[in-house]
């Protein structure tokens, strides 16, 4: 089966991470995956792009103009034709919008997507309508993909009961996993690690809905406890001058560390005292599985897949719904103060190499895609 996985990737995250990993396992499993990934013209590369190389992985940059680029779409739906794909999988809003509006009978090829989480935008900017147009388009669709039970909220009523909606967690190639953690983090990061403790560790797009102003704004409290702790903030994204500027503001610029991407996430997670998710929305975030596998305490957000991935509290720290920033800092001081405490890092351990193994996830979609093509 040949599978065309669609894409247009803001970075290197959890989206990007899951889908490398199912398109390895689809190869290891005699499937014929490809992932077209779409971008500005202006781009020569993307972080998604120079990981698949890396990898080895079949990758095609596609250069598009961005926004409702309906000409492109169909040139891309033309090659896919000619090429001879069975199965398109769209990774984000972008191609749900721009092919799953087509017809089955217009497109020729099946189309499924996998919703990784929605950002709740603001009403009536420009996101929030992206996500208005995504939640029609996905109706048209052969097959969606949910990655946890708690998304099924953002789905129209009438598709929650839908027998071409599935949940499929994410998946984790925790061997890869283990030996990339083992590697080298970048020398800045290293540098860093090596003058601050403890560290606290957040990862992600810097972007409103991921809660980096809080983790900031909360991380005052762990100073005023520690007397040389280091925040490392991983991502790009649209707030970098927002959180900046705060950082500043706080005078904690010795303390904080905004490195923009990296290509070694678990060799970070390795060296944390502490993993935090701040964020106000999230589906199955894949930073979350990674540091399980790696081993370093968790403290999320009670958003999303979150809670129950964690065990509702067994495999880490939950934020209360209702938690202010003084919560989440005095939280941070209390895991920080007892991480020797291995009994809920342990759980995580046996629950991420049971529940979200990368083997499990492609069996899943392999099933799923010979659905949505036969129906």
């Amino acid at each position: 089966m040949k599978v065309l996985h669609l894409i247009d990737s803001g970075g290197l995250y959890g989206a990007e991470k899951m889908l490398l990993a199912l398109v390895k396992a689809q190869m290891d499993q005699g499937l014929e995956p490809m992932i077209l990934s779409a971008g500005d013209p202006a781009i020569e590369e993307k972080p998604l792009e120079a990981e698949a190389k890396r990898l080895e992985l079949p990758i095609t940059p596609w250069r598009m103009k961005p926004g409702f680029n309906i000409r492109e779409s169909r040139r891309i739906l033309k090659w896919a034709i000619s090429d001879g794909y069975h199965i398109l999988h769209s990774h984000g809003f972008k191609f749900n919008v721009l092919l799953g509006n087509y017809p089955k009978r217009l497109r020729g090829i099946p189309m499924v997507a996998t919703l990784h989480g929605y950002v709740h935008a603001r009403r009536f900017s420009k996101m929030w309508f992206y996500e208005l147009l995504d939640r029609f388009a996905i109706t048209f669709l052969q097959g969606v993909v949910l990655v946890g039970e708690a998304m099924k909220k953002e789905l129209p009523d009438h598709m929650v009961t839908s027998e071409k909606v599935r949940v499929i967690p994410n998946g984790l190639d925790i061997d890869a996993i283990l030996l990339q953690a083992e590697q080298p983090i970048e020398r800045l990061a290293e540098e860093f690690v090596g003058s601050h403790s403890p560290i606290v560790l957040g990862v992600g797009r810097l972007s409103q809905e991921k809660g980096f102003d809080r983790l900031i704004d909360s991380f005052q409290i762990v100073c005023e406890k520690f007397d040389n702790p280091g925040l490392i903030i991983v991502g790009e994204g649209k707030q970098r001058v927002n959180l900046e500027t705060r950082v500043a503001e706080l005078e904690l610029g010795d303390k904080v560390l905004m490195p923009g991407y990296s290509s070694n996430v678990p060799g970070l997670l390795r060296t944390a005292n502490l993993f935090v998710i701040p964020s106000l929305t999230e589906g199955l975030p894949i930073t979350l599985l990674e540091a399980m596998a790696v081993g370093v305490p968790i403290l999320a957000s009670s958003v999303g897949e979150i809670p129950a991935v964690l065990g509702f509290g067994d495999g880490g720290y939950v934020l209360p719904e209702s938690s202010d920033i003084n919560d989440l800092g005095d939280l941070m001081v209390d895991v920080l103060d007892r991480f020797q405490d291995r009994s809920k890092v342990d759980w995580s351990l046996k629950e991420v190499a049971s529940s979200y193994s990368v083997e499990w996830m492609e069996r899943r979609y392999r099933e799923f895609y010979r659905r949505a093509t036969a129906s």
